[in-house]
């Protein structure tokens, strides 16, 4: 039985990271958790105030078919196309999660309540494929709380300023490095700006741009681990959050430009840092690693809900955890470089592969709903 000393302290974590100014989203989402009431649950008890979704989270819920059935069996009669199914699931969902959320969405002056949905993985080389494509995702949700998810590929940069400049918000995905961070952060000034030519009102725009935390360690912990000496070893577990805290102090510098200045005096609203990937890889690090230590101001931490669970139950909130440590995030940066393991290797091979993984997933799903239909008596095609 829980008692009420264990319900508030249970709370407490979670109540402390949002009143520290991190907004807390849920990364997944399915067809269970909304007709469940799971999710307007963890709004009303554990502070969520988003949803982000993405091909894998997708892939394991519709995959499942598991709440599903219904739907599956009347696009079967319909003998609509794989793809076709497939979004028409996604974004039903996405619908109808953005519909619980519509409160916070209300409450927050459009800033939370926010649910994401990421444009086709395979067209993340592809600029005008992935600008069509928001597009047509933000008018089949047709809610205004939804954001659109653009990767930070090369080609997706210039989708981004167009997106934003056609008025859509968009939650920048698969970030990894400082230097791609600050285009993204370009990409969205100028669409803005390009808004702002078209005469859109700049207060109905937002964004989050999400950077990755746990895949930094992982990949770079690997290396260090090979590397086997004592300093090498002792570097493990500190360069996703240097990174992270590195990102944080260039968000800084971008949105008190004088560039910015004359955005928010048309009532810009800031593009959020998203902590992204928050799941603690490494078991022998504390589960909530990458709440505790990423708490800072205007943020936003997506989390899988064992660790939104980890977090409430014995997460360590104690202030902000990033603005003071940029001197020392560049230290260790610097020394895992100066060990021969290049920064700009690593996330580029991250970025790489994040974009691999979203479309290995993505095939999986149309392959696991072409089954489904096929087994009701439709070939899909």
């Amino acid at each position: 039985m829980i008692t009420v000393t264990e319900v508030t302290a249970t709370a407490g974590a979670l109540k402390r990271l949002s009143d520290e100014g991190v907004s807390i989203w849920l990364d997944d989402l399915s067809r269970k958790r909304i007709e469940s009431g799971n999710l307007a649950e963890l709004v009303d008890t554990k502070n969520v105030v988003g949803v982000t979704t993405n091909p894998s989270i997708f892939q394991a819920a519709i995959g499942s078919g598991e709440g599903y059935e219904e739907q599956l069996a009347d696009l079967a009669v319909r003998k609509v196309t794989v793809e076709e199914a497939v979004r028409m699931m996604t974004t039903a969902d996405v619908r109808a999660a953005a519909d619980i959320l519509r409160p916070v969405y209300e409450a927050t002056g459009g800033q939370d309540g926010r649910v994401s949905i990421e444009v086709d993985p395979r067209l993340a080389h592809n600029t005008a494929a992935t600008i069509a494509e928001a597009k047509q995702l933000s008018w089949l949700v047709d809610r205004s709380n939804v954001m659109i998810k653009i990767p930070a590929t090369k080609a997706g940069l210039p989708a981004i300023t167009e997106v934003i400049g056609e008025g859509i918000s968009v939650n920048v995905t698969l970030i990894f490095s400082l230097e791609r961070y600050r285009e993204v952060m370009d990409a969205y000034l100028a669409g803005l700006e390009k808004a702002r030519a078209a005469g859109i009102d700049l207060a109905t725009i937002h964004s989050v741009a999400s950077f990755f935390v746990s895949r930094v360690d992982s990949e770079i912990d690997k290396r260090l681990t090979a590397l086997a000496t004592d300093g090498a070893l002792a570097l493990k577990g500190k360069a996703a959050l240097a990174n992270a805290r590195l990102a944080y102090e260039a968000y800084e510098d971008v949105f008190s430009s004088d560039r910015w200045t004359v955005l928010a005096g048309a009532k810009a609203n800031k593009q959020r840092p998203l902590w992204a990937s928050t799941g603690v890889k490494d078991p022998s690090y504390k589960d909530t690693l990458y709440v505790d230590e990423l708490v800072a101001p205007g943020t936003v931490n997506t989390m899988p809900e064992a660790t939104l669970n980890a977090t409430a139950d014995h997460g360590d909130i104690h202030g902000d955890t990033v603005t003071g440590g940029y001197a020392q995030a560049r230290a260790d940066l610097d020394a895992v470089e100066r060990l021969g393991i290049s920064y700009d290797v690593v996330v580029k091979q991250l970025e790489d592969e994040g974009v691999a993984k979203f479309e290995v997933a993505w095939q999986d799903l149309l392959d696991a709903v072409a089954q489904s239909l096929s087994s009701k008596g439709v070939d899909g095609e």
